[in-house]
């Protein structure tokens, strides 16, 4: 019995370093994902849903993993690759929805409708930031995010090789990209708001100075809000629309300048 456990044992355990290895990097990018990842989405839920992407990930990528465990001396160098891999994709793929939540925060500052259902969600954002952040997720999650996500998982494997110290400044180099084209594509989606409220205002500029007499606060403020509702109705699915190319690019080739 005893050599039949050990034989059993000898057996399970290259399989469970390599689930255990997967499960470091696949982890670690669980807590960022978009939709996935979210802090509605509860802690057990989250779990299972990283155990489940692991169980899919390990027999992909079981030919680039060592057979054999590094070892204890090896062992906590591959705990931090792992990890530092997994956060920074997941960092990667949370700035996407952060590009959502600036837009919105934009749009909503350049249309009166930054305090309107503000506190509704978990984090503070304006309505808009809400709707965008949730239409977002939403499209998203019906284009098939859960297989783009495998085959980016999958991918790491061979952009950054397991067990190996990605290069610091490769990694720093890359990250601030990240942010910048998280910010431009933010930017970019909120340009519609942000062009319409600085036409409006100029042309309630050139009335007040026309007719000194109208009190255009008391005619502007309901105009440029009830414009705001209006266009983010005609413009949100045209933008959520290049934001998803903008995510599937990336998905595409996380890597790319």
């Amino acid at each position: 019995m005893m050599e039949a456990a050990a034989g059993l044992l000898g057996l399970a355990g290259p399989a469970l370093w390599l689930a255990g290895a997967v499960f470091l990097r696949v982890g670690a990018m669980m807590a960022l994902l978009p939709a996935f990842g979210e802090q509605s989405v509860p802690v057990r839920v989250r779990l299972a849903l990283a155990l489940a992407f692991t169980a899919i990930v390990a027999p992909a990528v079981a030919p680039l993993m060592p057979r054999e465990p590094p070892g204890w001396q090896g062992a906590p160098l591959w705990l931090l690759t792992e990890t530092v891999s997994g956060l920074a994709l997941g960092l990667a793929l949370r700035l996407f929805v952060v590009a959502l939540q600036t837009a919105g925060a934009i749009a909503a500052h350049a249309t009166s409708l930054s305090q309107l259902l503000g506190p509704a969600a978990l984090e503070p954002l304006p309505a808009m930031g809400q709707l965008m952040v949730v239409g977002g997720l939403a499209l998203a999650a019906l284009a098939g995010l859960h297989v783009k996500l495998v085959e980016l998982m999958v991918l790491s494997y061979r952009i950054l090789p397991p067990g190996g110290v990605p290069p610091p400044g490769d990694i720093a180099e890359w990250g601030v990209a990240q942010v910048a084209r998280a910010f431009a594509l933010a930017f970019s989606l909120a340009a519609p708001f942000v062009v319409a409220s600085f036409l409006y205002n100029l042309a309630l500029g050139a009335i007040n100075r026309a007719m000194p007499q109208l009190m255009v606060a008391f005619v502007g403020a309901p105009v440029i809000t009830a414009g705001g509702l209006v266009l983010l109705a005609l413009a949100l699915p045209a933008l959520l629309g290049v934001w998803l190319t903008a995510f599937d690019d990336f998905l595409a080739a996380p890597m790319a300048p």
